[in-house]
C-alpha cells in the first residue's frame, strides 16, 4: 500500500525532519543543565563561588530551546497528521470504490460486517501504524542511538550498564510481541463478527420487535461482545507486563548508573553535573526503547489490518467488463457490413460475432441452455447447489413475460444473470442478441432497469430517489415516470410533496409507497429492459392494474419482465414462464398453461382454492 503514500511523501519527510530537531534540542538539555549545576551553583571551573550570571544566560538559553523544541514537535505532529489522515483518506476511499465494484458472491464471501471494520477500524488502525512510523519510530531511534553515544562520552565505563540492559528489555519487548502477534488478526476478527449481528439487529429491528426477540438478541450480541472482549483482555494483560518489567531495567540502570558516576567523581574522573546529565540520558535511551516497543505493538496489529486491507484492494472483480458499448457495437455492425462477414468481431463470445451483423437494440433476452450454481461463501458456506439447470428462454422484444414457480426454484437467479449481478455456470445469456459477457458493464446495465424484491431508498428526498439513476431527468419525466407508478398521488400529500425526506431505508413510508417510489425509480431510467421482481407485492390488485395498464400506455416498446407470486399479476403478461426446480416448464398464455402445465394448474388452484380439474375451466 506504500503507493498510496507517495502524493503525501513530503509530510512524512517534514515530519520527520522535525521531529530529528525537536529529539536534537531534548539532547542539548541535559548538557546545558550539567554547565549550570558544575559551573553556575557548585563554582567547580572558579573558585567555587556560584556564577548567577551563567545560570542566568544558561537558564534563558534553554527557555529559548525549549519553547523551540515545542515548536519543532507541534510542526511534526501536525505534519505526522496531514500524512496519517490523508493517507487513511485515499486507502478508504480506494477501499468503498473496490467494494463498489466487487459482485455480490465477492461481497458475500467477506460479509457485510467484515466489510465496515476494514473501512472503518482497520483503515484507522493503519493511520495510527503511519503515525507512529514517520514520528515515533524517529524519535525512540535518535533518543537510543544519539542518547548511546552522548552517554559514553561522558564516561566509558556507562557502556556496561547499557550493554546490560539492552538485553533485559529486548528479551521483554521480543517474548510479548511473540505472544501478542497473532491475537491482532483474531482481534479484527472478533469486530467483524460484533459489527454483523450489530448490523443484522438494526436492519432487522421490526422483526425482532414482532416476535419479542429482544432477549435472544442482545444474548447474540452479549456472545460476539464477550468473545471481543475476551480477545481484547489477552492482549492487554500481555501488554501490562511490558511497562512494569521496563520500569524494572530503567531504575536499575538508573541505580547503577548513580553508583558508577559517584565513583567517577570521586576519583575525579567525573563532575557532579555530568553524573545528572547521564541519569536524564538512560531515562532517555530506555524510554526510546520503550517506546519502540509501543510502535512495534502498533506495527503487528497495523499489519494485521493492512493485509485485510489489501484483500479487499486486491480482490479483482469476479464479473469483468466486457468491451462492447453502444458505439462499438454499431460500428462493429458498420463494419460486418462493409466486409459482408462478422469477421472482424474476433474475440468476442460465441454468437456474439455473427449476430453483431444485425444488431438492433430492441430489449430482446434469450436464455440459451443456461445453468447456474451460486458460489460457496460465507453466506452460502455449504456444497453449491445447482439452481438453474439447461434454461432456454426467449423474451420477446416489448412484449410482458411473466415468470411464476414455487418458491425457491430459481426465478430470482434467472433475472439476476440478464444485469450479470451473477454470471451463468453453463451457456449463454444474450439481450440485443448479444452474449452480455461481452457488453461493458455500464452499457449492459443501462438497458436494464431493475426493482428488486427489497425495496432500498436512501435518506434523502423522494424526489433524489427517484432520480438516482438519471440525475439530469427534467420534472416532467420525473412526474410522468411517478404517475405511471401510481406514486404521484400520495407524493403530494406528503408535507413537502417530492421534497419530503425520507428516513433510512425509507421507513418512513409503508410497504406499497417504497414499492411504487422504486418502481418509479426504474421508469424514469427509460431502459430496454423493465424487471420487476416481485415488486408489486404490497400493492392492491387496483392499483397493480392501474400501474399495469399506465405502463401499456407510456411505455409501450419497454420489454417487461415480472416475477409473480399472484396468478392475477401473471394474467396480465402477454405471455407466462412456468419455472419448477430451476427449468422451464413451460411457457404459454393462461389458456395454454391451464391446458399443457400440472405445475401451473396447481399454482392456480393453490389460489383460487379450486382444484386443478376446475381450474382449467377457469
Amino acid at each position: 500500500m506504500l503507493k498510496y503514500m507517495r502524493k503525501y511523501w513530503i509530510f512524512a519527510v517534514l515530519a520527520a525532519a522535525f521531529m530529528i530537531a525537536e529529539v536534537t534540542v531534548d539532547m542539548i538539555q541535559p548538557r546545558l543543565m550539567a554547565d549550570i549545576v558544575d559551573n553556575g551553583i557548585l563554582g567547580l571551573n572558579g573558585d567555587g563561588t556560584p556564577d548567577l550570571a551563567l545560570i542566568r544566560s544558561v537558564g534563558i538559553k534553554m527557555i529559548l530551546i525549549v519553547l523551540a523544541g515545542g515548536l519543532f514537535g507541534m510542526l511534526s505532529g501536525t505534519m505526522a497528521n496531514l500524512c496519517s489522515q490523508n493517507f487513511g483518506n485515499t486507502i478508504r476511499k480506494k477501499c468503498f470504490d473496490r467494494i463498489m465494484h466487487l459482485s455480490f458472491e465477492q461481497t458475500d464471501a467477506f460479509t457485510t460486517g467484515s466489510l465496515i471494520t476494514r473501512v472503518t477500524n482497520d483503515v484507522s488502525q493503519v493511520e495510527r501504524l503511519v503515525q507512529q512510523l514517520v514520528r515515533g519510530f524517529i524519535r525512540c531511534l535518535m533518543f537510543m542511538v544519539v542518547g548511546t553515544i552522548t552517554l559514553m562520552s561522558l564516561n566509558v565505563h556507562f557502556l556496561v550498564i547499557i550493554a546490560c540492559a539492552f538485553p533485559l528489555v529486548l528479551l521483554d519487548i521480543g517474548f510479548i510481541l511473540w505472544k501478542t502477534n497473532p491475537l491482532f488478526t483474531l482481534l479484527q476478527g472478533r469486530i467483524d463478527g460484533l459489527n454483523s449481528v450489530i448490523q443484522e439487529n438494526i436492519n432487522g429491528t421490526r422483526v425482532v420487535k414482532a416476535f419479542i426477540q429482544e432477549d435472544r438478541e442482545a444474548a447474540r450480541f452479549d456472545a460476539a461482545n464477550t468473545s471481543l472482549v475476551d480477545t481484547q483482555l489477552r492482549v492487554l494483560i500481555l501488554m501490562s507486563f511490558l511497562r512494569p518489567i521496563m520500569n524494572i531495567v530503567l531504575n536499575l540502570a538508573t541505580v547503577a548508573l548513580i553508583w558508577v558516576g559517584a565513583i567517577q567523581v570521586q576519583a575525579g574522573g567525573m563532575q557532579p553535573g555530568e553524573v545528572m546529565a547521564a541519569v536524564t540520558y538512560i531515562s532517555q535511551i530506555l524510554n526510546g526503547m520503550m517506546m519502540l516497543a509501543m510502535i512495534f505493538q502498533t506495527l503487528a496489529r497495523g499489519r494485521a489490518s493492512a493485509k485485510r486491507i489489501r484483500q479487499v484492494l486486491d480482490a479483482d472483480p469476479v464479473i469483468k467488463d466486457g468491451t462492447l458499448d453502444e458505439e462499438s457495437l454499431r460500428a462493429l455492425y458498420a463494419d460486418s457490413e462493409s466486409d459482408g462477414s462478422a469477421d472482424s468481431a474476433d474475440g468476442l463470445a460465441t454468437g456474439t460475432a455473427a449476430i453483431a451483423a444485425d444488431y438492433q437494440p430492441t430489449g430482446s433476452v434469450t436464455f440459451k441452455k443456461v445453468s447456474f450454481t451460486y458460489p460457496a461463501s460465507g453466506a452460502n458456506p455449504g456444497a453449491p447447489i445447482e439452481v438453474l439447470s439447461g434454461v432456454d428462454l426467449e423474451v420477446r422484444p416489448g412484449e410482458t413475460l411473466a415468470v411464476i414457480g414455487p418458491t425457491g426454484c430459481g426465478k430470482t437467479s434467472l433475472v439476476n444473470l440478464i444485469p450479470r449481478f451473477y454470471d451463468a455456470t453453463e451457456g449463454t445469456v444474450e439481450v440485443d442478441g448479444v452474449d452480455v459477457r461481452d457488453f461493458k458493464l455500464q452499457t449492459l446495465r443501462s438497458k436494464v432497469a431493475f426493482v428488486t424484491q427489497k425495496n432500498e431508498l436512501f435518506s434523502t428526498t423522494i424526489i433524489d430517489n427517484i432520480a438516482i439513476g438519471r440525475p439530469g431527468a427534467t420534472e416532467d419525466e420525473i412526474h410522468k415516470a411517478a404517475q405511471t407508478a401510481q406514486a404521484e398521488d400520495f407524493i403530494l400529500q406528503q408535507p413537502d410533496g417530492y421534497d419530503t425526506a425520507v428516513a433510512e431505508g425509507g421507513m418512513s413510508l409503508s410497504g406499497g409507497q417504497r414499492q411504487r417510489i422504486s418502481i418509479a425509480r426504474a421508469l424514469l431510467k427509460n431502459a430496454e429492459i423493465l424487471i420487476f421482481d416481485d415488486s408489486t407485492s404490497a400493492l392492491d390488485l387496483k392499483t397493480e392494474a392501474a400501474l399495469y395498464q399506465a405502463l401499456k400506455k407510456n411505455y409501450p416498446g419497454m420489454t417487461k419482465i415480472v416475477i409473480a407470486q399472484r396468478i392475477a399479476t401473471a394474467r396480465k403478461a402477454d405471455r407466462i414462464a412456468v419455472v419448477d426446480s430451476g427449468r422451464i416448464d413451460a411457457v404459454g398464455t393462461h389458456q395454454e398453461l391451464m391446458e399443457t402445465s400440472a405445475v401451473y394448474r396447481d399454482i392456480c388452484a393453490s389460489q383460487e382454492r379450486k382444484s386443478p380439474q376446475k381450474g382449467g375451466a377457469a
